[in-house]
């Protein structure tokens, strides 16, 4: 299940309190002050791991609790650190202090950690007193206190390319034609009820650079969906973080609406809800070739790039999830709108 909002609770660990302790040793008559002090409380970290991909693990167990560190001793034994608490997030995570209404992190990288809830320190014992004019001091201070918090997380895909389109345009297919992701698909509208990450492998035998794509297929969007019709916002904002869209058309729509007007709806949608989401780099895809006649494919590709009005320099690609036609040369053009090169021996 693809969960992409959690509330959680976390509470870091409570310092430990410091020691009195005078030394009392046989033949030892000013053995002075001898208390340690205490230990740290452990932190709350948020962790980002490219393991997790929806925040569903964090969902059974919304309250995270470090350990409290131990008191100082006598013998100038100072009181071990409360242990961390460690809770995974999937990489792009946005964390809110619900009672502040704050952005407080953005977590983005595996292995980017973010403190939530950080510990207190540890109180002093009262060896750390004595002085040539105070020399059996009997103060100690305590630990510094926990810190509660309750916190907001919000998941937004990260991914190089994200698939868009109107619903049964293809899209969980196509993911499947490209990757090993396994979303399902059926003939009916909204068959994808959440995003799917799919990984695009396109180095092949021989190549020396490892070439791969994170792919996003985001649900299909409606007319409304800037507004918030349907559940627009939810799939919105998580083709913010794409850095390249592609646009899937249904070449032949069942429902026989108008592929140019159903593109233009989706462009719509994307300018009304952000206009920096909309310029981002998009490749426009033709899918479900397949059920275009041979004989009148070259036809329906011109005549539709046409009405699309894209530049020359930026051509339609024709495509088919079902035979995998058109998907090598879809993945080599995301490649090169990314920034990257061509492996050696392939050409579009």
């Amino acid at each position: 299940m693809f969960i992409d909002r959690a509330t959680i609770f976390v509470r870091s660990g409570k310092g430990g309190d410091g020691c009195v302790s005078l030394r009392r040793e046989k033949y030892v008559p000013r053995g002075g002050p001898d208390g340690g002090d205490g230990g740290r409380g452990g932190d709350v970290i948020l962790r980002g791991d490219k393991s997790v991909t929806t925040l569903l693990p964090l969902t059974p167990r919304p309250h995270y609790r470090a350990k409290n560190g131990q008191p100082g001793a006598g013998k100038s034994k100072h009181g071990a650190d409360g242990e961390n608490c460690v809770a995974l997030v999937p990489l792009g995570t946005l964390v809110f202090d619900l009672d502040a209404d704050e952005l407080v992190a953005d977590i983005t990288g595996h292995g980017e950690s973010f403190v939530a809830a950080p510990g207190g320190r540890g109180g002093f014992g009262n060896e750390h007193f004595k002085s040539a004019t105070n020399q059996t001091p009997r103060e100690a201070t305590p630990g510094g206190p926990r810190i509660d918090r309750t916190l907001r997380l919000e998941l937004k895909l990260l991914a190089d390319v994200g698939l868009i389109g109107k619903p049964n345009a293809g899209k969980s297919t196509l993911l499947r034609a490209v990757s090993r992701a396994q979303p399902k698909v059926a003939d009916y509208p909204f068959t994808t009820r959440s995003p799917n990450l799919g990984i695009a492998e396109l180095g092949g035998a021989g190549h020396e650079d490892h070439r791969r794509l994170v792919i996003a297929d985001i649900p299909g969007l409606i007319e409304g969906a800037a507004e918030g019709a349907g559940l627009g916002h939810d799939f919105l904002r998580h083709i913010e973080r794409t850095r390249v869209l592609v646009h899937v058309i249904d070449a032949v729509p069942v429902d026989g609406t108008d592929p140019v007007s159903n593109y233009e709806a989706i462009r719509r949608e994307l300018f009304e809800y952000s206009v920096a989401l909309a310029e981002k780099p998009e490749i426009v895809l033709l899918n479900k070739m397949d059920l275009v006649l041979p004989g009148e494919r070259e036809e329906t590709i011109k005549r539709l790039s046409g009405r699309l009005g894209l530049p020359p320099e930026e051509p339609v690609i024709a495509a088919s999830g079902v035979t995998g036609e058109g998907t090598r040369p879809l993945l080599e053009a995301c490649w090169r709108a990314l920034g990257g090169k061509d492996a050696p021996g392939w050409s579009t």
